[in-house]
């Protein structure tokens, strides 16, 4: 079988291209008349809650000698209409078994896929991608469970794929290997870019992690410049053994780094001198790059070689800069990415208080004082991170700070062009609408109410609600009714919230006209709605305006 570990797509929304291009590939590598030996013996409505509740190579209807099971990633992840992602398009198709996807991110169970081949048995566990932050607390609350089989339990292999930030990148933004429980035997840890395939032995949880990394580079940083492998995993038993198989089809991809100030018989400043071992710096990467290439591979030739990817990155302390873009056309045809193939850096000072500069004394900055601003770290700084990071330290007045962070995350990661505006449109609605129902008399009570306001919006942004559904149900519910949507995503344990104005104003008018709930939503066919049924919409708001406050009791 073939396992992987997410992010089989780098994007949420693959191209028509890229799917077409993936079920060719899967259908000639992986159907065929070969039997294959895997028994499952758990039960497959669980493993796969899908129509079809079976394993593809146990459909009658296929035939399937080399199966894949998969997990998603955070890049592939089950979104929009339907909340479905593009694993879902591959497993009801057949061509792939998509597992580890969970219902609830606060309250997880882990039901294992039980095969059997053999005298060897093994209990395959997956997690697909949750927000790390979310994932963290779950574990800290103790709500995730992983179930294990009643008979011969120390029989099995216990092998889990997981999809989440193994580095920390803040307090909680990270799933540490000490919140995975001892008894599993080897971990496929996904998420992590760099190839770190070799098994690492977790002293403390007493089991393996093996982290293969990508399979090609998706970003310029020293960490996709590893070289890339995949792995034979061999298990007998309770005992395993991994063969690393190093990928030669793989894109070469050369960095370096070139500090400007250290070149000797270089001046300060001489530009002119600096480009020309710039260009030279980068010709010489290009050609030990090729020539590395045809090592691998000494059935072909240099033309045979595609264009390498090159990142040169230059510390021009004392130097100026010029046009990346520009000096990159030269490259054109020679490197796979001309426009950046140079990233300019440079030493700064140490970020130092008022306070401290008040009271020392002016002198030289020591070498501790001087730090480097790393364009590695440059390139793995997500715009979520930023996003938080500005909001914890300054405070919104009107839009909820949590929301917003999803919004722009979905605006970057799902590309969803009106992640952002439907936000802020929904907000100021309900912000005008609070407004007008309370006719604050002064500013300061205006203030005080618009605090309150988002608050409660807060309060009733449940863990369970996140922005990404609410969008996907205004969006789905034109014809429906924005109302019935809405009142869905409400947690049990929760009261209902007072209804917004926009929306308690599309629950009241769906009794007199199901076209007026239309006028309320923010589907495309709004401007239409709102044309045909204006008059109608007149009539009812003043009905509306009366009946508010039952909708909000």
């Amino acid at each position: 079988m073939i396992l992987l570990g997410g992010d089989l797509f780098h994007d949420n929304k693959p191209s028509r291209k890229t799917l077409h291009s993936t079920m060719e590939l899967l259908r000639a590598y992986c159907l065929g008349d070969r039997p294959c030996a895997l028994d499952i013996l758990s039960d497959q409505s669980i493993n796969f809650p899908n129509r079809f509740a079976t394993v593809n190579y146990q459909d009658p209807n296929l035939n399937v000698a080399m199966p894949i099971f998969s997990i998603h990633g955070n890049h592939d992840d089950p979104s929009g209409d339907g909340n479905l992602a593009a694993l879902d398009l591959l497993s009801v198709t057949g061509l792939v078994n998509y597992f580890g996807r969970q219902r609830e991110a606060d309250a997880i169970t882990m039901t294992p896929i039980l095969l059997r081949k053999g005298a060897t048995k093994l209990a395959l566990y997956g997690l697909g991608n949750v927000r790390d932050e979310r994932l963290h607390r779950t574990f800290l609350h103790k709500k995730v469970k992983m179930l294990r089989p009643l008979e011969a339990t120390d029989e099995w292999f216990n092998l889990m794929t997981i999809h989440q930030n193994r580095v920390p990148h803040g307090k909680t933004n990270y799933i540490p290997e000490t919140f995975l429980d001892p008894f599993v035997h080897l971990v496929l840890w996904g998420h992590e870019h760099e190839c770190c395939i070799d098994p690492v032995f977790n002293s403390q949880q007493e089991f393996y992690v093996t982290q293969p990394g990508s399979s090609i580079a998706t970003s310029l940083n020293e960490g996709e410049a590893v070289e890339k492998h995949v792995a034979v995993l061999r298990i007998h038993q309770t005992s395993f053994e991994l063969e690393k198989i190093r990928l030669t089809s793989v894109r070469p991809f050369v960095i370096r780094d070139l500090v400007l100030g250290a070149v000797e018989n270089l001046r300060e400043g001489d530009m002119k001198a600096a480009t020309k071992l710039i260009v030279a710096t980068i010709e010489d990467m290009v050609s030990s790059a090729v020539d590395e290439w045809v090592a691998e591979h000494p059935n072909l030739g240099p033309a045979d070689a595609p264009v390498p990817l090159v990142r040169l990155k230059v510390e021009y302390t004392g130097f100026s800069t010029f046009n990346p873009q520009r000096f990159g056309q030269q490259f054109v045809g020679k490197v796979a990415n001309p426009k950046d193939v140079v990233l300019f850096y440079r030493k700064r000072r140490a970020h130092v208080p008022k306070e401290a500069k008040a009271a020392a004394a002016p002198r030289a900055a020591t070498a501790e004082e001087l730090r480097v601003t790393l364009p590695d770290k440059l390139d793995q700084v997500r715009m979520e991170d930023l996003v938080n990071d500005l909001l914890d330290r300054q405070k919104l007045e009107v839009l909820p700070e949590r929301e917003l962070g999803d919004a722009v995350r979905m605006f970057v990661e799902k590309h969803d062009n009106e992640a952002i505006k439907e936000f802020v449109n929904g907000s100021l609605d309900q912000v005008r609408g609070t407004l007008v129902d309370a006719k604050p008399p002064s500013e300061d009570v205006m203030r005080q109410t618009i605090a309150a306001a988002k608050q409660m919006r807060n309060e009733t942004y449940s863990a369970d609600a996140t922005l990404e559904r609410m969008l996907a149900t205004r969006r789905g519910a034109v014809g429906e009714g924005a109302a019935d949507g809405d009142d869905a995503l409400m947690s049990d344990a929760e009261p209902p919230a007072p209804a917004p104005r926009g929306r308690a104003k599309a629950a009241t008018t769906k009794s007199t006209t199901k076209s007026t709930t239309a006028t309320r939503g923010r589907g495309r066919g709004r401007a239409a709605a709102k044309t045909a049924t204006a008059a109608t919409t007149r009539k009812t708001m003043a009905a509306s305006r009366k009946r508010r406050v039952e909708v909000s009791d």
